[in-house]
């Protein structure tokens, strides 16, 4: 049913923005990133260097996670065959990544705002 498909697809999208936004931004794989950032700047080889590369960002990473979410969900939209598993796919990553621009700009704007609370608190104490 269309209506399972269309759900399915917002609740998939949430892990797969997850795993993405944490492996390429939080600080609990820092070293793993920090290693894959110098290794697509450095290595010689340009095989290497977009390996690498697509492990530095969300928009890319989103896609390997999408293609271990299909295969472990079975997850297609649409269609029964492999193009409901293509549509699909696509489908989870572009929903996955407006989840992590939304996340981003949420994280921006809590900065702001603690900065800007941080020299209202900073004037106060002069």
């Amino acid at each position: 049913m269309l209506s399972n498909q269309i759900a399915a697809l917002f609740i998939l999208s949430v892990p797969v923005a997850c795993i993405s936004w944490t492996f390429t931004h939080e600080e609990i794989f820092s070293e793993i990133h920090e290693y894959c950032v110098k290794s697509s700047e450095k290595s010689k080889s340009l095989i290497k260097k977009k390996f690498f590369y697509l492990l530095t960002c969300e928009y890319c990473f989103s896609h390997y996670i999408t293609a271990i979410m299909l295969i472990i969900t079975k997850y297609h939209l649409l269609f029964d065959d492999w193009k409901g598993y293509l549509i699909g796919g696509f489908s989870i990553v572009w929903i996955a990544n407006i989840y992590m621009s939304i996340y981003a700009r949420i994280r921006i704007n809590l900065k702001k705002e603690k900065i800007e609370a941080d020299i209202i608190e900073e004037e106060k104490n002069k």
